[in-house]
């Protein structure tokens, strides 16, 4: 049954949009004799402040033999430092009224804290002290060990499902780093010497790797005055070397079969697409939404409302640094084999590929499009974020207001153009999830 939406609330959905895309976005930013880059975002409507380092260090910066190290320290470096005991990090914010996390990716490793904002110079501080002092050595190695194994115990291995990208990526990657797991390697981790993690951090975890990015209730003299007493003393280290690895192109299908712990089946394509930022990238991600996003999606009507072939189904471009891919992931319905689903799901792709999309459903698209961009902006901590991320990849904090154009650019002949041109059949690894075998 379709949702009835009041025109009252569509209007007042419409105002938000337009109010949010005049409130450009403002900020400032320097770079330190040291080569940290600092971006400050002033916000005072709520009296909070997040305060963020994202270092350029992904799992595709890692030795072939010693994967794993970008996630791992994200672990390690809320063990402490040579000023904070173990186990005190985390109680500095929470003490404080705050909440922390941090994440890695492919391609970087992000710390943030959101505080209250008369707390801004204890978040400084924080990291700075994970940036110069961390402590790295064999007893919270050891701990955080276990604890990123217990991680992929339940997040991948015991996980329905859980292990897809990684299957997935391993056939569509042969020579780019991006064939191996952002998690990495247990065996890895567990071959490593102390060392190797000290040379990890010692080569990674440098101010000319990173970008502090603050945003929030600040004053901008403070936040300046705060960034280079903190960080402003700690020494430049060596430029970074960038894997230079260049994928080839697949040139034909790659298919296999995945016996998990399952009870349906399930289809994973994974197609070759260019890096984020391309002009190629918007269309294919905005061909993503128009498969999967929401209930009146291509791919929800036609398999789960319609043809009742799936009870799941979704498309997932990644936005990477270097070429990456995007994931057609479908879990079928009960009696539907992995053969009709992936005939049905090939079979809405092939419509895009052969039909331009109406102007009604290009207009709804866009209005996703641009819903989304903003939402991302909504929150004082999504607005950290994206500031660092686009300095980070593209050069260019002011991205920050001026890539919804890009998204907007793209026409209706372009989503047909990347449909035929990356999701074909030569540029694409398919996996068929299986139930193990019942044992007697």
């Amino acid at each position: 049954m379709r949702k009835i939406i009041s025109l009252f609330t569509m209007l007042l959905v419409f105002a938000t949009i337009a109010s949010s895309q005049m409130n450009k976005i403002e900020f400032q930013e320097f770079t330190l004799d040291n080569g940290l880059h600092v971006i400050l975002h002033k916000d005072s409507t709520t009296p909070i402040v997040a305060v963020s380092v994202m270092y350029h260090v992904g799992s595709k910066n890692e030795d072939p033999n010693r994967t794993g190290f970008a996630h791992f320290f994200e672990h390690l470096l809320f063990e402490g430092s040579d000023n904070i005991q173990r186990g005190e990090y985390d109680k500095y914010v929470e003490q404080a009224g705050g909440t922390l996390n941090a994440n890695t990716t492919f391609d970087r490793t992000y710390y943030f804290q959101v505080l209250p904002s008369n707390q801004l110079e204890l978040g400084c501080w924080l990291e700075s002290e994970r940036m110069m002092h961390a402590k790295v050595e064999e007893k919270g190695i050891e701990t955080q060990r276990e604890v990123v194994k217990e991680e992929r115990r339940q997040r991948i291995d015991n996980q329905p499902y859980g292990n897809l990208l990684e299957e997935s990526f391993k056939r569509a990657f042969t020579v780019h780093p991006y064939h191996w797991p952002v998690i990495g390697s247990m065996e890895h981790l567990n071959a490593a010497q102390e060392q190797d993690y000290k040379n990890f951090y010692k080569n990674f975890y440098i101010p000319n790797n990173a970008i502090l990015s603050i945003a929030g209730d600040i004053d901008y003299d403070h936040a300046k005055a705060f960034a280079n007493k903190y960080f402003g003393g700690i020494p430049r280290g060596a430029e970074v070397k960038r894997p230079t690895a260049v994928e080839p192109p697949l040139l034909h299908e790659v298919r296999d079969t995945i016996y998990d712990n399952i009870q349906l089946p399930a289809v994973v394509e994974t197609y070759r697409i260019p890096a984020q930022g391309t002009p190629d990238y918007y269309a294919v991600s905005m061909l993503g939404t128009l498969l999967s996003q929401g209930n009146s999606s291509r791919f929800n009507k036609a398999l789960i409302d319609e043809q009742q072939k799936a009870v799941y189904v979704g498309n997932y471009p990644l936005g990477l640094e270097d070429p990456g891919a995007s994931l057609v992931f479908g879990i079928c319905s009960m009696g539907v084999t992995v053969d009709q689903l992936e005939e049905a799901m090939d079979a809405e792709i092939q419509k895009i590929q052969t039909q331009l999309i109406s102007d009604e459903e290009f207009q709804k698209l866009k209005n996703q499009v641009e819903n989304d961009f903003v939402s991302s902006n909504s929150r004082i901590a999504g607005i950290a974020e994206n500031l660092a991320n686009y300095e980070m990849y593209f050069g260019d904090a002011n991205l920050i207001n001026t890539e919804l154009d890009r998204y907007l650019a793209v026409t209706k002949e372009d989503i047909m153009r990347v449909a035929n041109q990356y999701y074909n059949k030569n540029n694409r690894v398919v996996l068929h999830y299986l139930p193990k075998p019942q044992e007697p």
